[in-house]
């Protein structure tokens, strides 16, 4: 079974919301150990057409989109340079918190051989919440690595990493798994 590094929601915007110096050093050892062990890294973006009409105004995370992002300046949603993907990543495009909501990460992971995925990203709460219950439905083994999750609240962190990932994934540090994967 083929492993993969889901890298989620690292893009400038997301990035300037939640600073915390070292996750992005962090992140990058992950998404090298990753490379050196030949897995695929495959980075997870939110994104919308001109206008966010897929942006429905009752819905609270996205529904005012339009106001925030447009004024954020073009390179708002790009992925933070500290983290960019390389030639031979790839990049999945979601419409909404989960990585497989409105995007072909599932049939990608699928016509890759891909069974296990390993969860990073902005904000565990969120994108990494929603995505792991999502891929635990869908049968995947999955590996959150927890220094590699960053969310608004500390409290809230720790407690899904430590209490609620665990019944459903292996949790583990970066430096751990980097070690598992020589």
């Amino acid at each position: 079974m083929t492993t993969a590094l889901l890298v989620m929601d690292v893009q400038n915007s997301v990035v300037a919301r939640i600073a915390e110096p070292g996750y992005l050093p962090r992140l990058r050892t992950a998404i090298a150990a990753a490379r050196a062990a030949a897995l695929p890294v495959i980075y997870v973006v939110v994104g919308f057409r001109p206008g966010y009409p897929e942006a429905n105004p009752r819905n609270k995370i996205f529904g005012g989109l339009a106001g925030r992002f447009g004024a954020a300046g073009p390179d708002a949603m790009e992925i933070h340079p500290d983290v960019a993907p390389e030639p031979g990543d790839i990049t999945v495009t979601k419409k909404r918190v989960s990585a497989f909501a409105g995007s072909d990460l599932e049939l990608l992971l699928r016509s890759s051989g891909i069974g296990h995925l390993v969860l990073t990203g902005i904000a565990t709460s969120g994108v990494v919440l929603s995505t792991l219950r999502q891929a635990a439905d869908l049968d995947y083994e999955i590996t959150v690595l927890a220094d590699g999750c960053l969310d608004h609240d500390p409290e809230v962190h720790r407690v899904l990493t430590e209490k609620v990932f665990p019944a459903q994934a292996d949790v583990v540090t970066i430096e751990d798994w980097a070690a598992r994967i020589k």
